[in-house]
């Protein structure tokens, strides 16, 4: 059976928090078995502030700057969720050096430019 927590909303930034479980599949009692809207849209709310305060868009703009003219062409930055990093890179020689030599520079310019996001690694993916 899921177990799982709602925080239901108090006030600006507090929460209560009640747990819930999921309804067996062959229900068949006389209770309700939907949720209010009032108790599942705290935590929508925080997944959604929570992709909005990562800054996705940005650091995939960020990109082409952070890599220089050289590279830029080879390479291509696809995603960024989870503090992960997703970059497209044409051939293995390029996934090698980059992987090796340049990713704890590309990572510590990244954490420079954006402090409020948790960056933890970059992916290179070979297209």
């Amino acid at each position: 059976m899921f177990c799982g927590i709602i925080a239901h909303y108090i006030s600006w930034k507090k929460f209560v928090v009640k747990t819930y479980s999921r309804t067996p599949r062959n229900y068949d009692g006389t209770q309700l078995t939907t949720r209010s809207i009032h108790d599942l849209l705290p935590n929508v709310l925080s997944k959604i502030n929570n992709v909005y305060s990562q800054k996705s868009d940005l650091i995939l703009a960020m990109w082409p700057e952070l890599i220089g003219p050289k590279l830029v062409s080879m390479t291509q930055a696809v995603s960024f969720a989870d503090g992960v990093l997703v970059v497209k890179v044409k051939n293995s020689t390029l996934h090698s050096l980059l992987s090796q030599n340049e990713k704890p520079r590309l990572l510590s310019a990244l954490r420079k430019k954006f402090p409020q996001t948790d960056i933890r690694n970059i992916s290179f993916k070979i297209s």
